[in-house]
């Protein structure tokens, strides 16, 4: 097996943050991350960044996100956790020379091997062609060569079905579509906050003829809560292993202005992580990325603080449902 750390660029660093003394009733995220794999418990969610600009600059977008990592970390680090929580920081994975496509095989290589010694995988992008790596570490874990089903389930204004000539941030589920087909497979994938303005006629032709299935964003607000809720019991009932992906345009503007694309429209905050906790609390969650921070666009921590807190949501969600089984 490959080990963790073999393909990872960046090792990682302690995490640091506000303390207010010992003890449990103190725990914050800084507390409990440790960056010694061989001393994790099979069950302790793992961090790993992807540190990637390559797709968002072939997708003629605003770079920057490559610097998402270390921005998600520094927000996670001091938010306070209300049970013992364990993790792993094995590092970042770093796009370098523009080299996207061996960034996304070193990614998939660290993720399958996380998975393989049954970590939960949290990673931290990064573009949003994060995603096509974290779908290549699925494919080579056991999660999938033991037969389970897989799900995809995107949050997105994007459908990302890009048909380009090289993979970018706007490629990687036409990617993963191609992939599964190779594999005698049709790709199980699902995005809620599709926004049409931001998505050609071409896009949804692609997305029917691979029999996406996908809500608009102008039907995600809290009076289409009822619809949002039956996608996604229908989407969970659908799979037995989910890949979430979470890009970070999907929230409005003024929640998320530190992406390359920010969302005139958007979904509520209420909503993906009222989304995000239910697809945790399933228990089928093996992979989550979190796409397109951009620390340099950002105002005042908005998108860091969003993203981490949709992190914090999806471990502890998963976390206490656990513990209740």
């Amino acid at each position: 097996m490959t080990t963790v750390t073999t393909a990872v660029d960046r090792v990682p660093e302690p995490w640091t943050g506000r303390d207010d003394g010992a003890g449990p009733g103190n725990l914050r995220w800084h507390h409990v991350v440790g960056l010694d794999a061989e001393s994790a418990g099979p069950c302790d969610v793992a961090f790993v960044g992807f540190r990637s600009d390559e797709g968002v600059r072939r997708n003629k977008g605003r770079q920057g996100a490559a610097d998402g990592p270390r921005a998600l970390r520094a927000a996670l680090a001091s938010m306070a956790l209300p049970a013992a929580v364990r993790a792993l920081d094995v590092g970042d994975v770093e796009v370098g020379n523009g080299d996207l496509e061996d960034g996304h095989r070193r990614l998939g290589q660290v993720i399958a091997s996380l998975i393989d010694r049954g970590h939960p995988v949290v990673v931290l992008g990064g573009g949003h062609e994060v995603a096509y790596g974290s779908y290549l570490g699925l494919a080579e874990s056991r999660a999938l060569r033991d037969g389970g089903r897989l799900g995809v389930l995107n949050l997105d204004a994007h459908f990302d079905l890009r048909d380009d000539a090289r993979p970018s941030s706007g490629t990687p589920f036409l990617q993963m579509a191609q992939s599964e087909e190779r594999r005698g497979q049709r790709l199980n994938y699902w995005v809620l906050g599709v926004s049409q303005p931001s998505n050609t006629e071409r896009l949804f032709h692609t997305a029917d003829r691979l029999g996406v299935r996908y809500v608009p964003d102008t039907e995600c607000g809290l009076l289409g809560l009822e619809r949002v809720d039956a996608f996604i019991d229908e989407f969970l009932a659908s799979c037995d292993v989910v890949h979430l992906s979470i890009d970070l345009d999907v929230l409005p503007a003024g929640a998320a202005p530190g992406v390359s694309a920010p969302a005139a429209y958007g979904v509520p905050m209420e909503i993906i992580e009222r989304v995000c906790a239910k697809v945790a609390a399933s228990r089928k969650l093996a992979v989550c990325d979190v796409a397109e921070l951009n620390p340099h666009l950002d105002i005042d921590h908005r998108t860091a603080r969003a993203g981490a807190r949709l992190v914090h949501r999806i471990v502890t969600s998963a976390r206490t449902t656990a513990h209740e089984a």
